[in-house]
């Protein structure tokens, strides 16, 4: 019976596809629920002088008007620092911050007394763009910074040397359920929420807080998602802080369901950056030393924005090997929604920064970027040791590059691309190899833990909790594989609860790429506990008067079998009942920590990661040189997963991150009108569609197992976004056959408008230097 490294359906697949997944606010309305609606800010920057609710409240199905002042416990929360207000108090921070709370038996009547609310607001002078914060010198939080080598020296003893800045910009989560959540007071003073999140445990943790009440009384279900990519990891905080506080003053069911527009106006983003760089290498291509400025928008307060940056800087040299380098970032306050987790954490920026360096190189010394990126790859020892110290336990990237080149069939591909770009005078192609090196775990030592709970009952089913929250990923049913596999019974008979911080305390939150791995040896943990009684109570009903090796039994097929019998000495569930009849647990919980990990930022280095998920992506690329219009033509991508506990779901991933990565690399701008988004629907902001899909989509798995990772297995929620940005390489690529040589600048996202003004730029061109900071050359004198 085989459980694992095996395709097996997603647990809720079927009924995604065909309609009948229950997401939370599909529940039906429960006896006199109330609607809960925010009232948001509509200026950026500003003192909140008075909010008059008196013709709100009168208006007919208005129950209750909510502000600051109604709020029992704390009024700010934050995972790192507590500076985000639930609801504004004295100053507002930008627009759509929470001012307050309506209760209506309707969402119409909701909407109407928003209407008639009275805001009295000063305006101040706001912060928009990095550049503003900069100048101003708004800050959230330190400059953080990792440093190996000499930098200094190597720039300056360097034979050529380049230097340049790229602008990244930000990303929309754009799940398919907005945020939600339903609140329930409980006859003991409590509060049960349900809420569409990735941390139950900060759900509860903020909400105790705010009504001013234990963590005890506070039961969090996470509903199963419906998407979340990082956005409801902190922005589920408000949704839920609203439907509770409602509950707790009316003592009635209280639901929130954001609009569209309403999430995106008012959630925060992936970070945009800016990237401040210099290069120093030689005329092969090998890079010697680089310094390296990182400046991420953080919003109006901290949420995660500094542990975003700090996985940057552990990113930010990606796969290669340099000997000298100085990385440094720092968080830049604006008055915008707080930006926030987004698949990836910060590495996708770093790895952008990373491989337009690549490219830059590559055009002034003539020569292909694949060669470049092969020059400077981790491989040997004394090149195998990341810029913090931590040493790769395997060198595999040189291998996996000329594996997917030979896959790809590269050469030839770039033969045939150079040839087309040479007669067509409407076209040109481009293509690129682009590899990753993603680091496994919670950057925040502490996070990598899970507990879970398996109960074994009398007729050999089995049930699991963990702390994972469910989001389309396949954790669950991962972790329902792993379960089946240890109990040798098949899948069906193995089910995964609904995660509740009743049943799993203090919880992390499901990110990282790591839930698998924490929540599923937590879970073998537990089953293991339950396995070990079993074989107790087996030997000694089988022993038949002598002594068994508890260890020899073997469990499969539903059934418990003696070392080397083929037929079974019992059923699973007739020693279930033997058990409990001796009166033995059927039940455990399980832990686990991840080993290993240690960093110290005071000096920038330690061992952040328990493992690295390496992987390439070879991307092909037509523009259109009337319009800018990029169309990807192929994808071959090769992706180390060690031995895949479900190749099906671990492929899905693999193409659902690479295609959010390509639309964030290509189509996704955020546009903003005085701190107001104007890209909030999905008519002005442009997620890809079935349309953007290669014809030809290649993905293989590669088999590298890491001993340390879970049965071998590693994540793969992340890197396959970061591999997203070979298109827009293979963008330059194309760029380059335009003018040969020149300088570019291509930001991020390169959007067909983007595209089209470097394609008039570089046909304009006759110079080798383009203007501004970036792209200047020069070799070091003496």
């Amino acid at each position: 019976m085989i459980t694992v490294r095996k395709s097996v359906e997603h647990d809720l697949a079927m009924n995604h596809a065909t309609g009948r997944s229950l997401f939370l606010n599909d529940l039906p309305p429960l006896a006199a629920e109330l609607v809960v609606h925010l009232v948001g800010s509509p200026i950026p920057k500003g003192q909140l002088l008075t909010i008059d609710k008196t013709a709100a409240l009168k208006h007919p199905g208005v129950v209750a008007i909510f502000t600051a002042a109604d709020v029992p416990g704390a009024l700010h929360f934050g995972v790192i620092r507590a500076d985000e207000a639930f609801l504004a108090l004295d100053n507002v921070e930008y627009v759509g911050q929470p001012l307050a709370v309506i209760a209506a038996e309707t969402e119409e009547a909701a909407i109407a007394a928003e209407s008639l609310l009275l805001l009295d607001l000063r305006n101040e002078d706001p912060v928009f763009t990095i550049e503003e914060a900069i100048a101003r010198d708004e800050w959230l939080g330190e400059e953080k910074k990792i440093e190996r080598g000499d930098c200094v020296h190597g720039l300056d003893t360097a034979e050529l040397r380049l230097d340049g800045v790229l602008s990244i910009g930000g990303q929309e989560h754009c799940y398919l359920e907005t945020q939600a959540a339903l609140a329930e007071p409980d006859p003991a003073g409590g509060i049960r929420l349900k809420s569409s999140t990735q941390h139950p445990t900060e759900i509860q943790t903020i909400t105790a807080a705010m009504l001013g009440i234990g963590m005890h009384q506070v039961v969090v279900e996470a509903f199963p998602m419906g998407g979340a990519f990082g956005g409801k990891e902190t922005q589920a905080a408000i949704p839920a802080l609203a439907s509770a506080l409602v509950a707790h003053h009316t003592r009635r069911p209280a639901r929130i369901s954001l609009s569209r527009r309403t999430d995106m106006n008012m959630t925060g983003k992936r970070h945009d950056y800016q990237v401040l760089w210099q290069a120093g290498f030689d005329h092969e291509g090998c890079i010697h030393a680089l310094d390296i400025q990182f400046y991420s928008n953080g919003g109006s307060t901290t949420d995660l924005s500094p542990a975003v940056l700090e996985r940057s800087l552990l990113h930010a040299t990606n796969a290669y090997y340099i000997p000298n380098v100085c990385i440094r970032g720092r968080v830049c306050r604006t008055n915008l929604p707080s930006n926030t987790a987004f698949r990836g954490f910060g590495a996708p920026q770093a790895v952008a920064a990373m491989e337009n360096i690549i490219e830059a190189i590559a055009v002034k010394l003539g020569r292909g970027a694949l060669e470049i990126r092969i020059t400077n790859c981790y491989s040997v020892p004394g090149r195998d040791v990341t810029p913090y110290g931590q040493r790769l336990k395997t060198t595999m990237l040189p291998g996996l590059m000329r594996e997917a080149v030979e896959r790809a069939g590269y050469a030839e591909r770039r033969l045939a691309i150079e040839q087309f770009n040479r007669t067509s005078l409407t076209h040109c192609k481009g293509i690129s190899l682009l590899p990753v090196n993603f680091g496994i775990s919670f950057t925040q030592t502490f996070l990598n833990q899970a507990n879970a709970l398996v109960n074994l009952y009398l007729d050999g089913t089995i049930q699991v909790s963990t702390g994972a929250t469910e989001m389309g990923q396949g954790s669950n049913t991962k972790i329902r594989q792993l379960i089946a596999r240890e109990f040798g019974v098949p899948l069906e008979r193995v089910r995964v609860m609904p995660t509740s911080t009743e049943k799993n305390h203090n919880t992390s939150p499901t990110a990282a790429s790591v839930s698998t791995d924490l929540n599923g040896m937590a879970a073998l943990d537990a089953a293991r506990k339950i396995l070990f009684r079993l074989r107790q109570v087996a030997a000694k009903i089988l022993g038949r008067g002598g002594t068994l090796d508890p260890g020899s039994l073997r469990f499969e097929n539903e059934c418990v079998f003696l070392s080397g019998d083929r037929e079974p000495a019992m059923t699973l569930a007739n020693l279930a009942r033997r058990a409990h009849s001796a009166r033995v647990d059927l039940g455990a919980r399980g832990f686990y920590w991840t080993p290993g990990l240690n960093f110290d930022w005071t000096t920038g280095q330690g061992n952040p990661f328990r493992y690295f998920t390496a992987g390439c992506a070879v991307s092909e690329v037509c523009i259109d040189r009337s319009t800018g219009f990029v169309e990807v033509e192929q994808v071959d991508i090769l992706m180390d997963t060690g031995f895949s506990i479900n190749p099906g779901i671990d492929r899905g991933q693999i193409i659902g991150g690479f295609v959010q990565g390509m639309g964030w690399a290509l189509r996704e701008e955020l546009s903003y009108e005085n701190g107001r988004l104007t890209s909030n629907s999905l008519s002005t902001y442009k997620i890809p569609t079935i349309r953007d899909i290669p014809e030809v989509f290649n993905v293989t798995l590669a088999t590298n197992p890491d001993p340390d990772c879970l049965v071998g297995a590693k994540g793969v929620g992340e890197p396959p976004l970061v591999l997203g940005l070979s298109v827009w390489t293979a963008v330059q690529h194309a760029l380059s056959h335009i003018s040969p040589g020149a300088t570019r600048r291509l930001d991020l996202p390169a959007t067909p408008e983007r595209v089209l003004m470097e394609i008039h730029r570089l046909q304009a061109s006759s110079k080798n230097v383009a203007p501004g900071l970036e792209g200047r050359i020069s070799t070091p004198q003496g």
